[in-house]
């Protein structure tokens, strides 16, 4: 029997600043990934990306503001063959400067060239937006 994997569908924001766009690693790992995480139960996708926000890169931001830039639908990284994420990425603007909490140890401003340490979404998620001209 064939079991339907479901989609892990999660929020991000994208933090851009001189070119270059806001990610993190977690504790005691080298990949890159965005600050975000899975859509919470009667949460919608922007208030996903807000509460990820605070809660990763302590970074207050309101709902109404951040603007949905595209979705990467790609392989989950780490989950069985087949296994997607649906990544909601949202452009979000601040002057405030991100810093680490939870479950993240450092905060990075990368463009193209970090693609090689980032997960499939990621990856995708840096090429989309050197496509899109808003980082190198």
């Amino acid at each position: 029997m064939n079991l339907a994997l479901t989609d892990i569908l999660v929020s991000a924001v994208a933090v851009i600043r001189d070119r270059r766009v806001l990610m993190v690693t977690a504790r005691g790992r080298d990949v890159l990934y965005m600050p975000g995480g899975k859509i919470d139960a009667g949460e919608t996708p922007p208030e996903a990306a807000v509460r990820e926000a605070s809660e990763e890169v302590a970074l207050a931001l309101d709902a109404a503001a951040v603007e949905l830039l595209f979705t990467v639908v790609t392989q989950a990284h780490g989950e069985p063959d087949g296994r997607l994420v649906r990544m909601h990425v949202f452009a979000a603007s601040t002057d405030a400067e991100p810093r680490p909490s939870a479950e993240v140890s450092a905060v990075h401003w990368v463009g193209t060239e970090s693609l090689d340490r980032c997960p499939p979404a990621g990856r995708e998620v840096l090429e989309r937006l050197a496509a899109l001209g808003l980082i190198d």
